[in-house]
């Protein structure tokens, strides 16, 4: 007795192949089977391009916080002084630095001395924040040292201040040319306090990728800080950098036990957490959104085998009196729609990988073409659109894309398995 054939056997993949292969009087088998084509790759190509944006989004944003920022930030709480008044500045910063430096994963503990003040030059005026802070611990700051863009020279910092490329262009200066600081807690006088205005030379422009910071901030050497900002002998803050930045939290108690009772820290994530879970909210929602989007395409696969299993009842009457068996049948309907399914799924996948690796000469066509203007960096807080691929949100888009396009095809294969071959015959 003969062994019936294996499931997928050779004859199935060939009747399939044929039934694709559409004659021109089934062209709208033919037209079906293309559309489900596209569909399909463009909707996977949407996935991974989405995908990899909004990775890439994620990563430039933690970057930027994390080249430019203090990962954890610490800071004495209030304490009312001989004069009533309250102070929250730390007096034994080098002491208190060094106790930070020395717990396990701290990279950089730097005293800060900080200030909200009005710049000017040539009339024009900006609000900017100054961080006063000394050259050795400025050159560890990788998106300072190392920015996107930089003019001058960073070894002259002890001569004047480094001020964001955005600050430069709200006052109109470059490199070599002064700007006037103002302070309205200045110099304290028998008539009260009056502003302290000191004119410093830009000695170096830097563009570290984020828009509050390149707009805003000006560095200032340690010392010019505490004498500006009336600080002598004092820091208002240390800035800490540590080697493992995402667990963060982990450094949180050893880092207060270093710094004794009035330490109080806030960690990059206490200042970002919001925006990075309304990323991560975005994210998901982009994800349901553009499954609903493979759905659909996959969908007209669907609509493909049932034109194709209309067309094609005379043969499976046929094929099912030659002895073919339901299962046989559910297979080769099957190899076509999961045919079409794989195909639109390694063309998407192409067609995404590629959009990311050349997204910046395709947006710079795009904003070419629209005139400019859309991408906003003031709305958005980075520079330009970033994108990168991971493996695991390809492997995402093609499980989703493969795995809809065979759930999908095994309903019109059910049917044309299930087909009456004495049905099918009747009327031919």
């Amino acid at each position: 007795m003969a062994l019936p054939p294996p499931p997928f056997a050779g004859f199935e993949w060939m009747i399939a192949w044929r039934y694709l292969r559409a004659r021109r009087a089934e062209g709208g088998v033919s037209v079906m089977t293309w559309i489900s084509l596209i569909g399909i790759t463009l909707a996977v190509m949407a996935l991974i391009a989405t995908l990899a944006v909004r990775a890439g989004f994620r990563a430039e944003f933690v970057d930027t916080i994390l080249g430019a920022n203090a990962h954890v930030t610490v800071y004495h709480s209030a304490e009312v002084r001989e004069n009533g008044q309250l102070d929250r500045t730390i007096q034994d910063y080098d002491a208190f630095a060094e106790r930070l430096r020395a717990v396990q994963g701290v990279t950089r503990a730097a005293p800060l001395v900080k200030g909200q003040v009005m710049a000017s030059a040539g009339g024009r005026n900006a609000g900017i924040q100054v961080f006063g802070i000394t050259e050795e611990n400025l050159m560890t700051i990788p998106r300072i040292v190392a920015p996107q863009e930089a003019y001058g020279d960073i070894e002259r910092f002890g001569e004047g201040v480094a001020i964001g490329s955005g600050v430069a262009r709200e006052l109109g200066v470059v490199a070599g040319d002064k700007i006037k600081v103002i302070s309205p807690n200045g110099v304290k006088t028998a008539f009260g306090t009056s502003p302290r205005v000191k004119a410093y030379e830009v000695v170096y422009v830097f563009t570290a990728g984020r828009y509050d910071i390149d707009r805003t901030r000006v560095y200032m050497p340690f010392a010019e800080a505490q004498v500006f900002f009336n600080r002598e002998g004092r820091a208002d803050e240390i800035e800490v950098m540590v080697a493992a930045p995402d667990a963060v939290e982990d450094m949180t108690l050893p880092l207060l036990r270093a710094a004794g009772d009035r330490a109080i820290l806030w960690t990059w994530k206490d200042a970002s957490g919001g925006f990075l879970k309304a990323l991560d909210i975005e994210d998901n929602v982009m994800f349901v959104i553009l499954s609903i989007l493979v759905l659909i395409a996959a969908m007209n696969i669907v609509s493909g085998l049932i034109m194709l299993v209309k067309n094609k009842g005379r043969d499976i009457g046929i094929l099912r009196t030659f002895g073919l068996t339901e299962g046989a049948v559910l297979r080769v309907f099957f190899i076509c729609g999961a045919f079409t399914g794989l195909i639109g799924t390694a063309l998407g996948v192409l067609l995404g990988c590629l959009f990311a690796i050349y997204i910046d000469p395709i947006f710079a066509i795009v904003n070419g073409v629209s005139g400019g203007g859309i991408w906003d960096p003031a709305v958005r807080g980075i520079s330009f659109l970033p994108a990168k691929l991971q493996f695991n949100d390809v492997m995402s888009a093609v499980a989703l894309s493969l795995g809809l396009s065979f759930v999908v095809t095994i309903f019109p294969a059910r049917r044309a398995a299930r087909m009456n071959p004495v049905e099918a015959l009747r009327y031919e």
